[in-house]
């Protein structure tokens, strides 16, 4: 049975939900068997039955645990630097689009793509993902469109799961109505497919907004994935708030993603609901969009997750520590906030609610950080404070 005992941190974040704040221990230690949290408390406290298990010095660095991506698209295949370019130029994202670029670009790669090729790259990103600290991540399909196309995406992120590391908590994605195809058919595909995914999806997200579904269509679609025992979410408010977000809420999902548009009412909804709200700071950024109002989710009492949203058009990126200090410098986070979005909300938000903590019964998935505070992470942004990567009790990175 694989133990593990790490002693000697500066604190140790547990984000225990019955301590306050980020439930920081001084000097902490832990103790894991069998790839499950087992004791936490001070290092000079440790049980006498620990002291013999395999050792982890943390050296006086931070403990915490692994980070939890809520948002990302890691299977695809191409690239679009130069639609990055004509962005920095001045061109806006749904010019790029109306222009064949954008999502349609990405699309004719990826169903161009072999298996072998999607799977190939789709490793590389976990890779670097978890050498940020990644060890949850919320993964979608999205780049096939097809309802068939997009089941083969799912069937690889499954297979994925199995040859690396990171914990993927995969997601049907519906992303876009395909030009010329007849809507109405092309949404009945998706509701008569959307049940084949139970077992191997987490949830059904659907892009709703300006240029995609309608609330209708997302409507009939995550209807049927909630008819079929499986949880929703959704892009929804990134251009235009066209009520997605109520939608969720109206149907117990995991999160709402985006939100750059927000009624007052929706964010209300939210927050009753216990929907986590997605933010993507690095998406926002990007693409020059308006600032979430994090003031008024806060007000409703909602509580954030963060994404990496990691795609190859509008944020082409691996690393929730960047995620943290924009989520800090640009949307309005405290820390605390930000620490929380990657870890024990931001593992719920993904649909793996016994992650993102250090607490008996939990994944004993942590990192080691080589800094002795947690404010460092999302203060000192585009250097790798990572110095180990644990994954159910053993060192992974």
């Amino acid at each position: 049975m694989t133990a593990l005992v790490v002693t000697d941190a500066s604190n140790l974040m547990t984000c225990d939900p019955d301590l306050p704040g980020l439930g920081l221990v001084a000097g902490g230690a832990l103790v894991a068997r069998g790839g499950i949290v087992t004791w936490v408390g001070p290092s000079d406290e440790l049980p006498d039955d620990a002291h013999g298990l395999p050792h982890l010095s943390a050296a006086g660095g931070l403990v915490t645990p692994g980070l939890c991506d809520a948002h990302a698209h890691p299977i695809f295949a191409g690239e679009r630097a130069a639609e990055f370019a004509l962005r920095a130029a001045g061109a806006s994202y749904l010019e790029i689009a109306a222009r064949g670029g954008g999502i349609a670009s990405t699309v004719l790669a990826t169903t161009a793509a072999s298996d072998e090729e999607l799977v190939a790259g789709t490793t590389h990103r976990l890779a670097r993902a978890l050498a940020a600290g990644t060890t949850t991540m919320e993964a979608k399909t999205g780049y096939a469109l097809e309802i068939e196309g997009e089941l083969r995406l799912l069937e690889l992120l499954v297979s994925v799961s199995g040859v690396q590391p990171v914990t993927l908590c995969p997601s049907l994605l519906a992303h876009l109505p395909p030009a010329g195809r007849d809507r109405a058919a092309f949404v009945d595909e998706w509701v008569k497919g959307v049940p084949r995914a139970a077992g191997r999806a987490r949830a059904v997200d659907i892009y709703c907004d300006e240029g995609a579904f309608t609330l209708d269509e997302a409507r009939r679609i995550l209807g049927a994935a909630h008819a079929a025992g499986l949880s929703v979410r959704a892009h929804a408010g990134q251009f235009a708030d066209l009520g997605a977000a109520g939608l969720v809420a109206e149907l117990g999902g995991l999160s709402a993603d985006h939100l750059e548009q927000l009624s007052e009412e929706h964010a209300a909804a939210l927050a009753r609901a216990g929907v986590a709200c997605t933010l993507l700071p690095g998406a926002c950024v990007q693409l020059r969009c308006p600032v979430p109002p994090v003031e008024r989710m806060r007000r409703a009492g909602c509580t954030f997750a963060l994404g990496t949203d990691l795609n190859p058009g509008s944020s082409m990126t691996e690393s929730l520590p960047i995620q943290m200090w924009l989520a800090c410098t640009h949307l309005g986070l405290t820390v605390e906030e930000a620490w929380l979005a990657v870890t024990r909300v931001g593992a719920r938000a993904a649909g793996r609610a016994t992650a993102g903590q250090l607490v008996p019964g939990s994944p004993a998935d942590l990192v080691v950080w080589d800094t002795d505070d947690h404010r460092t992470i999302p203060y000192h942004y585009g250097v790798s404070f990572v110095g180990t990567v644990v994954v159910a009790g053993r060192a992974v990175a």
